[in-house]
């Protein structure tokens, strides 16, 4: 665990001092090594491990997460090439230092078994984030993005902050797993659960305090969507699981709003995604509601229900950064992210079509696919919770369903701009969709490495 960590933090001199031929060859290289180190993550014995030491702990439910980070990591890299080549040298070496040091206090946050340690890098996240939005936006309006992003994170973890300080107060232990919190009060077991859902919610986000993200998205290059959509956003799920293990139980019909809302939210966030016209913007609308069917599920606190929020996490973390990496491939094409003026590209690349195809069909949870299992997790004890649930649900998919098509034959189909010419596709990228699509067709193979 310390190896891939310390390794991880020696990459951020690495990217300013490496020679300006080599630097792409060695850092892929090198976060490659990173990725397949990671994968032994997931084989531990938890059961014989003794605990890590005081700082740092590893379990069922942070190494899926940190093994998908890293896997991520050289996709982010051969993702922004392309972006990179037009910049001086100097900010391709900022670039790559960014992404360095934000991975290093991602993988900090799913290690840290001390509260407070997870609280300062849950934020610490927020920097390196915000650099890359503002430094390497697109348009203009990226200043805007930065500061909704910062506002909305930022307001809502203040009470989080004071939970954590409570909590270490009246508890005898900073660890997050032997904490044994139990306030005699109920209004204060209550304050304690807002204090800490907030800031984990609007991290999801929940509907009502998600917009930011669309912002953010579509104002981010595409190293900064992949990692926002893939991994930032699972930060709220992953805090939300460990505050349920240590914070006092609660009956869930306490959680009834929020799961109202974020049930309603998936339903009128996949709305949204059909009638915007912005690519980007449409696949960030998805993920608000696929993230609303894990804040539901979390909530309910049974097992099926965590491990299908699991489930669900993993897969829309390579899905929904496949199909920012499409749109992206798309964007280089033509410089335009409205769907009617990226239409027929079947006709002039129609190998990403084939690409195109498979992450859309993830998109919608096509059996056998791990976004199916986690639906169905998520749905069964959704039912058996509150058979009402059904409803929302079915409604929902039907919907995920429509515009995932939707998106597919607006992009694909009919016929070309004329004014268009284009590069045939590289190695590279059918290299990042391979990357994408194999490790999801293998859990589902073995679900229980993640489960």
């Amino acid at each position: 665990m310390l190896k891939i960590l310390i390794a991880t933090m020696t990459l951020v001199p690495m990217a300013l001092l490496l020679k300006p031929k080599t630097l792409y060859q060695t850092m892929i290289s090198y976060t490659f090594i990173l990725a397949t180190m990671s994968l032994t993550l997931l084989k531990q014995d938890l059961f014989l491990k003794p605990m890590s030491n005081m700082y740092f702990n590893l379990d069922s439910i942070s190494a899926p997460l940190l093994t998908l980070s890293y896997w991520l990591l050289p996709l982010m890299i051969i993702a922004s090439q392309h972006m990179l080549t037009s910049e001086p040298l100097q900010r391709q070496r900022a670039f790559l230092m960014t992404i360095m040091l934000l991975q290093t206090t991602i993988s900090l946050t799913f290690l840290a078994s001390s509260l407070t340690l997870m609280y300062v890098m849950f934020e610490a996240t927020l920097i390196p984030t915000l650099i890359l939005i503002t430094r390497w936006g697109q348009q203009a309006e990226r200043l805007t993005a930065g500061t909704y992003f910062i506002m909305y994170t930022m307001t809502t973890s203040m009470p989080l902050l004071m939970a954590t300080l409570f909590l270490n107060n009246t508890s005898n232990t900073p660890t997050l797993f032997f904490m044994n919190t139990q306030p005699t009060n109920q209004w204060t077991s209550l304050l304690l659960w807002l204090a800490c859902l907030t800031a984990f919610l609007a991290k999801m986000p929940i509907y009502g305090l998600h917009l930011w993200l669309p912002k953010a998205h579509v104002e981010a290059p595409i190293a900064g969507s992949m990692v926002l959509a893939a991994i930032l956003l699972k930060l709220g799920g992953y805090g939300m699981i460990r505050m349920m293990q240590i914070l006092p139980t609660t009956k869930t019909d306490m959680f009834m709003p929020f799961m109202i809302l974020s049930l309603w939210g998936a339903i009128l966030a996949n709305l949204t995604c059909l009638q915007q016209t912005d690519l980007k913007s449409l696949i960030a609308y998805s993920s608000i509601s696929h993230m609303g069917l894990v804040i539901a599920a979390i909530m309910i606190q049974t097992h099926w229900a965590v491990a299908g929020a699991m489930a669900l996490m993993i897969a829309h973390g390579f899905t929904s950064s496949m199909l920012f990496c499409l749109a992206n491939i798309t964007y280089e094409r033509t410089h335009t992210r409205i769907l009617m003026l990226t239409r027929g590209f079947h006709n002039i690349l129609p190998m990403m079509t084939t690409w195109w195809l498979l992450a859309n069909l993830m998109n919608i949870a096509i059996p056998p696919s791990m976004n199916f299992t986690g639906e169905l997790l998520i749905v069964s004890s959704l039912f058996n919770w509150c058979p009402t649930t059904i409803i929302m649900l079915g409604v929902s998919m039907l919907i995920t369903a429509t515009y995932s098509l939707h998106m597919f034959l607006s992009t694909q189909t009919g016929k070309t701009s004329s004014n268009l010419n284009t590069n045939p596709t590289h190695t590279r990228e059918h290299l990042l969709m391979t990357m994408h699509i194999t490790p999801l067709v293998l859990i589902s193979m073995k679900p229980e490495l993640i489960l």
